[in-house]
């Protein structure tokens, strides 16, 4: 598989993610194997939480101003 972390989507990394969770925890795999799972599953939760970072920062809020404009604020900014 030729495939990077990188090369992948949010989707795609979560489910692998929680197939390695499975395996991991169903003990059915070789240490070694195990090692390698491990390895992996540390990178994909990296790249999810990246990816969620990410996205979070690019969510804004759009409002309406008085004047009828539309204009976005940052959604971390936003009180309720």
């Amino acid at each position: 598989m030729s495939e990077t972390i990188q090369d992948i989507s949010f989707e795609e990394a979560l489910q692998q993610l929680e197939n390695i969770v499975r395996e991991l925890e169903g003990g059915r795999i070789k240490l070694d194997e195990a090692v390698t799972s491990y390895e992996k599953a540390v990178a994909l939760k990296q790249f999810c939480e990246n990816k969620l970072k990410a996205a979070q920062l690019k969510i804004e809020k759009i409002q309406i101003t008085p004047n009828g404009e539309l204009e976005t604020t940052p959604l971390d900014t936003v009180e309720e």
